[in-house]
């Protein structure tokens, strides 16, 4: 069932898959939904959804000239591994890093790379705020990319501390896209950001308003950024 589901999504959404992808998303929703039974990591648990929802959602943010083999990506709160591993997937020899503030749900992103002899992909648990300020993380990587975990000001300071100069943030947002954008701006300057940029998504079957919201890193972030663990959510830069 979910085999023809992501097949479908995946070219509906103009995207062709090899029989070794296809394999290897097939077993991630198998993992995804055999852990969700013991531990929370999706509401979404229908075949068709999660083909369109996680996986072509997820690889809505690939861009052929930013993500490619040997491209360092590094995933901000990954939860259950997206975008990050669906990208992993999609681009073999992706440099992948997937971080999350969660250890039992590190634990599933382990399970998960070793199940599908996955290379070159490293999970870390850590809080962005604190990795953000460890020499061996902080603009080491020439993209980062988030989906849903925070509004793009608070997002902005979780992801580009990571990034390098001339790397780029890529920002997985809903409807609220062009608000969080306007939001945003004061933010991605501090930061080292320049000027944000949005190509807007149309998933398999959804009439929702979605977008990539694409941030080039010019400068280097302060080092008084990111703020200590919890503030840029208490208090967004704005």
């Amino acid at each position: 069932m979910f085999r023809e589901e992501m097949l479908a999504a995946a070219t509906a959404y103009g995207l062709e898959l090899t029989g070794q992808q296809l394999e290897r998303f097939v077993r991630y929703e198998e993992l995804l939904l055999e852990w969700n039974e013991k531990m929370n990591l999706t509401a979404i648990t229908e075949p068709g959804e999660i083909a369109v929802k996680h996986m072509v959602d997820s690889l809505s943010a690939w861009d052929g000239e930013l993500i490619k083999p040997g491209t360092r990506l590094l995933d901000v709160g990954t939860g259950a591994g997206f975008p990050g591993l669906p990208l992993a997937i999609f681009v073999p020899g992706l440099r992948l890093t997937l971080m999350d503030s969660l250890a039992k749900r590190v634990g599933f992103l382990e399970a998960v790379v070793r199940e599908l002899g996955l290379e070159d992909v490293t999970c870390v648990h850590a809080r962005a705020e604190d990795a953000a300020r460890r020499q061996e993380y902080r603009e080491q990587y020439d993209l980062a990319v988030s989906r849903a975990v925070a509004r793009l000001p608070v997002l902005a300071e979780f992801a580009l501390p990571f990034v390098r100069t001339g790397g780029f943030f890529l920002a997985l947002k809903g409807a609220a896209w062009q608000e969080e954008m306007a939001e945003a701006g004061r933010a991605v300057s501090l930061l080292g950001g320049g000027q944000m940029q949005a190509r807007q998504v149309h998933l398999p079957g959804l009439a929702d308003r979605r977008a990539i919201i694409t941030i080039p890193k010019v400068k280097p972030t302060p080092k008084s950024y990111p703020r200590k663990a919890g503030t840029p959510a208490k208090k967004p830069l704005g």
